[in-house]
């Protein structure tokens, strides 16, 4: 631990309340920037990441979290390279609202996600689009929910799928809990995050664990009201794992031609979107609270 907890919260005055690093600080840091933490599910294992290095990994194949805040859409991300571990590049072209490409990208791939030729099944390995699907959360872990506020980075098997039994992907895991009656937001729930033992790739499934307190509640409310829940659900490319060579931010270009067929990072299985209507109301929440393995009894960077 640090010994920045001499430092009373209570106690700061107000003008260092900025709640920002100044220039100065930044130019002594070495070239870090941030102190943003996320849950990486990289090779099956929950891993914390700080400053983009790996600083725990938890051996338990599930994690109790609370949502805090999603980006409001799936946001998408096309590499033209095929992965290579020893040299990690960032994306060639992302998109934050899965519309349109970001204006900071170089050479965007098309004018609209839509009509990409990155977009037709086929174009990645197998079936599969070269551009995949992202959904980014804003979470804390259950036992410390005014701690951290974590960004989780979602693949499409974790997003899109039907359910199987009691195993949901994301989105019809949230639909199942709005069905239920009355309705029930993912926010006021404790979520319980599995591997999908019989898929390939690091894929999640998702179930509820039981209610929040009211103290909770008012907790996690405000920690998804905060600046920092914000900028964990917006799409930084300097946010994938040893990254040495990322795209340079000079304006929106469209190529004349479309791009070659290109092989997508690894790690990740396909999968398309679907919208279906649910046929059965799905089972009260739980209230029983699930007890959390003792996970990482130390989140700080050093």
């Amino acid at each position: 631990m640090t010994n920045l907890t001499v430092f009373n919260p209570s106690q700061v005055p107000a003008f260092a309340k900025t709640g920002e690093l100044s220039d100065t600080a930044r130019a002594l840091m070495g070239g870090a920037v941030g102190s943003s933490k996320r849950i990486s599910i990289k090779g099956g294992v929950f891993r914390l990441i700080s400053g983009g290095k790996e600083m725990a990994s938890i051996e338990d194949r599930h994690l109790d979290v609370i949502v805090v805040k999603a980006a409001p859409k799936v946001s998408r991300m096309f590499y033209a390279k095929s992965y290579d571990a020893e040299n990690i590049s960032g994306p060639d072209c992302w998109s934050n609202d899965g519309e349109t490409p970001d204006a900071s990208i170089k050479e965007a791939q098309s004018v609209s996600c839509a009509t990409c030729p990155q977009n037709i099944a086929g174009s990645g390995q197998g079936n599969s689009r070269a551009c995949r699907y992202q959904q980014r959360l804003a979470v804390v872990l259950e036992n410390d929910p005014s701690g951290d506020i974590l960004q989780l980075t979602l693949p499409a098997t974790s997003i899109f799928g039907k359910e199987d039994g009691d195993k949901r992907p994301l989105q019809a895991y949230v639909r199942h809990l709005a069905l239920a009656s009355p309705p029930v937001d993912v926010e006021k729930i404790v979520t319980r995050m599995k591997f999908d033992m019989k898929s390939e790739s690091p894929k999640l499934i998702f179930a509820p664990v039981r209610w929040l307190t009211e103290e909770e509640y008012e907790i996690t409310k405000e920690q998804g009201a905060s600046d920092e829940a914000s900028r964990a659900v917006v799409m930084t490319v300097s946010q994938t794992d040893g990254v040495k060579d990322k795209p340079k931010a000079i304006g929106l270009a469209i190529p004349k031609a479309a791009k070659a067929k290109a092989v997508p990072v690894a790690e990740e299985e396909e999968v398309e979107p679907e919208v279906r209507k649910e046929t059965a109301k799905p089972t009260a929440v739980p209230a029983k609270k699930s007890k959390l393995s003792e996970i990482v009894s130390d989140w700080d960077d050093e």
